[in-house]
């Protein structure tokens, strides 16, 4: 370690890499802080029987944004790897995202014109304005959609009743009325052979790095270590939570190895029904399409964040978002400090997102 840097980053995931990349680039020294005991945050990944394995949930690459899928390609080779998972209800299969196989599967539907006026009638008990999650839902896709494809799911992964959740969380699920299982719609989609790891490594190649350390644990120490720091850690613990605690959904993985080539078919698996405690399934050998005569399947727990300590999912409702911009402001006031990244900014990016937002923050400084 060196007596002094240009930078202090706190978290090794994407955004963090991202930064001190660049900043090595022009010559700054950077320090990077990590809690964990190893690189990478949450697309960290590790290879076992020869599988590489995504251990805190699927990581699929998409985007349409040119200029991120020529940095990431600098990095890594992608496969041609295409989303297509399928939902689990009460052992009924249904493609997703909502499709012409979906709607065929859940009411025999074979024109776009008989799922339209099957939703068209079904939406009709919603009345102006979705007011919450589950208005918001009826009035994309139906009721039928809602009660077996949305509602158990998501009342697992946030833990809360859907008629308590935001209406904008489910503005993010595709609706197509085609016969079309890809999942993402970006130009650019895939898995980044050998995994994550090796892209992490050579973004963060001669930084000097710290794991299992806690940067909140003696921030004052961290800090007199450099002239600015970048944090990307949530920001109600920067601030010893004085202004409360943002609210976040956590989860817990199970990772089972199975004496078996092929356990379920298909990388992804939701589970949609409220009796089955996990809300995914991952067989990572489909991802890379790898030969093994065993194979690895991660479920996915989502629990309270409270339970780990370790936050995945930002509440983003009213109240939150208010907490958050209080947070926000504290941190404006201090000129030697950078935030961003999913939890700085309380937000659910996907991985070109976090590279643009990296980029364009080193953009900023110039």
């Amino acid at each position: 370690m060196k007596s002094h840097y240009d930078y202090i980053i706190v978290g090794t995931g994407l955004f963090g890499s991202v930064f001190a990349c660049e900043m090595m680039k022009q010559g700054k020294t950077c320090l990077m802080i990590e809690r964990r005991s190893h690189i990478g945050g949450n697309i960290y990944s590790e290879t076992r029987d020869g599988i590489n394995i995504h251990l805190y949930g699927a990581h699929i690459f998409h985007t349409s944004n040119e200029r991120v899928w020529k940095y990431i390609n600098e990095l890594t080779t992608f496969n041609n790897y295409i989303n297509s998972p399928i939902a689990n209800y009460k052992g009924e299969y249904y493609n997703l995202p909502f499709n012409m196989n979906t709607f065929y599967a859940m009411w025999k539907a074979k024109t776009p014109k008989e799922v339209k006026d099957i939703i068209n009638e079904q939406r009709k008990e919603i009345k102006g304005e979705p007011a919450n999650l589950e208005e918001q839902a009826i009035s994309l896709v139906g009721r039928d959609i809602f009660e077996k494809l949305i509602k158990g799911y998501t009342e697992k992964q946030w833990g809360k009743s859907c008629t308590e959740l935001p209406s904008d969380i489910i503005k993010r699920i595709p609706v197509r009325y085609t016969f079309d299982n890809n999942y993402f719609n970006h130009r650019y989609q895939g898995i980044p052979e050998g995994g994550y790891l090796p892209i992490i490594e050579k973004l963060i190649e001669g930084a000097d790095i710290l794991l299992d350390t806690d940067f909140n644990s003696d921030r004052e120490k961290y800090i007199r270590l450099g002239d600015k720091v970048l944090y990307t850690g949530p920001l109600d613990s920067l601030y010893d939570f004085c202004e409360g605690h943002l609210e976040y959904r956590s989860e817990e993985f199970e990772h089972k190895r199975f004496e078996e080539q092929n356990h379920q078919g298909v990388a992804v698996i939701n589970y949609t029904e409220s009796d089955v405690p996990y809300t995914r399934s991952i067989e990572h050998k489909h991802f890379e399409s790898q030969e093994s005569p065993v194979t690895w399947v991660s479920y996915e727990y989502p629990v309270d964040y409270a339970k780990t300590g370790e936050p995945y999912y930002p509440l983003r409702d009213d109240k939150n978002l208010v907490l958050h911009d209080k947070y926000v402001k504290k941190a404006r006031t201090d000129e030697s400090l950078l935030i961003g990244g999913r939890l700085a900014e309380y937000c659910y990016y996907d991985m070109d997102k976090t590279i643009a937002s990296a980029l364009d923050l080193v953009e900023s400084l110039k």
